[in-house]
């Protein structure tokens, strides 16, 4: 096990670090988190993942009992602990606390706070160039009236069922309806398909987890003279698609190339994809080198 781990103030090796067992993260899955990545060793788009952190505890009634700056720091303290790293995977997990076995919240009046630093996998030249398969798979989104996906949390059986659903059918991200048959998200990330030139995804009433990745690019297509819009998209909508990308943290922009057994597009990665994720990655090199400078 790699890198560093923070656990309520003590920083130590992966595969020393403990939890409580009566954590109610462990015990119940309450709890929330956000996965960082760094360019330039600067954590992208901090601001942003840390305001959806502050979202999602709030929609759990979580206190977040520190400020982001002190945060940032025990961040900070936790990379350098893992050595040296070229870039880093950054995940931050807040849970509601250990305590007793009851859903009262009073039994559990501190929140434990656990930070996850480990090198960073880049993606693949492989899918950059070939693209992936994913998988429509049966496993519904979430109804915003039970989870709302669009809290961050750290029970993610949801998830976790639809990519083994994936998995099974051979693909490597498994594309999810919403209660109303419209496309929501995948299991891992965020969908978008390309039709006319305009690249489309699901709007964030299908009930969608909003990712920090996604937001952005709406701004790097304006960079990039790329539209970027949300719509209503439906599995028929699919066939019309001429190109399709996933959207997250830690894989970027990743091309679709086939869905099940349905070649998209010419099968290989698209000009719009590929523009919009060479307009990503600028901008994120740019942020980062003017943050990494200041801190300098």
């Amino acid at each position: 096990m790699r890198g560093a781990v923070y656990v309520d103030g003590r920083i130590s090796s992966a595969d020393e670090a403990v939890v409580p067992v009566y954590d109610h993260g462990f015990l119940y899955g309450e709890g929330v988190y956000e996965t960082l990545r760094t360019y330039n060793r600067v954590p992208f788009l901090y601001d942003r993942h840390i305001r959806r952190l502050r979202s999602s505890a709030r929609h759990l009634h979580l206190d977040v009992p520190f400020d982001d700056a002190t945060l940032l720091k025990w961040i900070d303290q936790t990379v350098r602990a893992a050595g040296d790293l070229n870039e880093a995977y950054i995940r931050v997990l807040l849970t509601r606390g250990v305590g007793e076995l009851t859903y009262d919240i009073k039994a559990t009046p501190k929140p434990s706070l656990v930070i996850i630093v480990k090198p960073l996998d880049e993606p693949s030249k492989r899918l950059e160039e070939d693209g992936v398969q994913i998988s429509l798979v049966p496993i519904l989104r979430n109804h915003p009236g039970s989870v709302n996906p669009l809290i961050k949390s750290n029970n993610l059986l949801n998830n976790a069922l639809a990519m083994q659903e994936a998995y099974r059918r051979g693909g490597e991200e498994g594309l999810m309806l919403n209660y109303r048959s419209e496309i929501s998200e995948c299991s891992q990330a965020n969908f978008f398909m390309v039709r006319g030139g305009v690249a489309l995804t699901p709007r964030s009433a299908a009930g969608l987890l909003e990712g920090v990745t996604r937001a952005f690019l709406f701004e790097v297509g304006q960079d990039v003279g790329v539209q970027v819009r949300e719509e209503t998209l439906h599995p028929a909508d699919l066939d019309s698609a001429e190109e399709m990308f996933i959207t997250s943290t830690t894989r970027e922009l990743t091309p679709v190339v086939r869905i099940d057994d349905r070649v998209v597009g010419t099968g290989k990665p698209g000009p719009v994809t590929k523009t919009l994720l060479d307009g990503y990655r600028r901008r994120a090199m740019e942020l980062t080198r003017k943050a990494a400078t200041v801190d300098r």
